[in-house]
């Protein structure tokens, strides 16, 4: 049940992603607009399925460690942003901090149940 969970809430961060990228990439108001409310509703409807799993900090750390890294890398690659060396020490931090929280928050309601 957990893979699952994290399944849906990286779909969530990568549809947050995509809203952003959306924004960026399109020049058409409409279809921009269009793409940014899709996105956005889809990710909420995948974060609300992460949460049914997941607890409430895995689903929130691991959504916005998957848009924080994915929308760095769709900036880089492409928009031509530069990432510096310190995105990328930060971008390893997150997801450490991911891990740590996640196997935490699994051991304690463990020991909890």
């Amino acid at each position: 049940m957990g893979r699952r969970g994290y399944a849906w809430a990286v779909a969530a961060g990568l549809n947050a992603a995509l809203a952003a990228i959306s924004a960026k990439f399109f020049s058409s108001q409409i279809l921009k607009y269009a793409m940014v409310v899709f996105c956005n509703v889809t990710m909420w409807g995948c974060y609300v399925n992460s949460l049914k799993a997941l607890s409430s900090l895995q689903a929130t750390v691991t959504n916005f460690a998957t848009n924080f890294i994915s929308s760095g890398l769709a900036g880089y690659f492409l928009f031509e942003e530069p990432l510096p060396s310190k995105w990328f020490v930060g971008a390893t931090f997150i997801i450490i901090g991911v891990f740590i929280l996640s196997i935490s928050s699994t051991e304690t309601k463990l020991s909890s149940d």
